[in-house]
């Protein structure tokens, strides 16, 4: 397997390739348009074909790079069923499986940051892509974009949280210079999964006072449009 954590500062968006070593055979994880000449640098220096370039949920604080991978490379564009944005080529659901070559990306409906919120379980690589649902040391953000923090308490606890202990976790945000956790890790480390129901867990949410993202009113409509701006 070839695999890349990619780092756009801006936003501080993760954006993960992964692809085939056999096949050449590759998928984006949360592309940002303003990172683009990067993934094209790679995917050309490794040989590769990119068949899919996905998101986790529709953004508030970057524009994607879908639209204009579809339009460089005649890539699969995806994201969840529940998305607003009607430009992909494709939606996918809870537990469909994704294949790139031999790799096999399970997904995930992990609604609450967003209604539209997905993660991405890839065993072959023991790790989980969580998009903004579960963050390292922290948790996405509940309080725009149909986002529910009953049903993130859900997505976290049930689906996420019961992978096996060891499951790497790599998210699409990071603030503080952290790179990757574990499913173990952030069960005991995680101040945000402390809590002992989910009225404790939405009262914490609702006790945050955060800024909108800066880009916001720009990110969501593009974003609904695959970046196409």
């Amino acid at each position: 397997m070839i695999f890349r954590q990619l780092f756009e500062k801006k936003s501080s968006t993760y954006t993960y390739l992964l692809a085939d070593e056999t096949t050449l055979d590759a998928i984006l994880i949360d592309p940002v348009l303003d990172d683009i000449e990067q993934y094209v640098n790679l995917l050309v220096d490794f040989n590769l074909t990119l068949r899919y370039a996905v998101d986790t949920h529709v953004h508030a604080d970057h524009i994607t790079a879908l639209g204009e991978l579809r339009k460089r490379f005649g890539c699969k564009t995806m994201m969840g069923l529940e998305s607003s944005a009607e430009c992909v080529s494709e939606n996918f659901s809870d537990q469909q499986v994704i294949r790139v070559g031999d790799l096999s990306l399970q997904v995930i409906y992990t609604p609450g940051h967003t209604d539209d919120s997905y993660s991405f379980y890839v065993p072959q690589l023991n790790s989980v892509f969580t998009g903004d649902t579960l963050l390292i040391r922290g948790t996405g953000r509940t309080d725009f974009q149909n986002g529910d923090s009953t049903q993130q308490y859900h997505s976290l606890f049930e689906k996420l949280l019961v992978l096996p202990p060891a499951t790497r976790v790599f998210p699409a945000h990071d603030y503080k210079g952290w790179n990757e956790s574990t499913i173990a890790e952030e069960r005991r480390c995680n101040p945000r999964l402390q809590v002992k129901s989910s009225a404790e867990y939405s009262e914490l949410m609702a006790s945050l006072d955060l800024p909108n993202p800066a880009q916001m009113d720009i990110a969501v409509p593009a974003n609904q449009r695959c970046g196409m701006i």
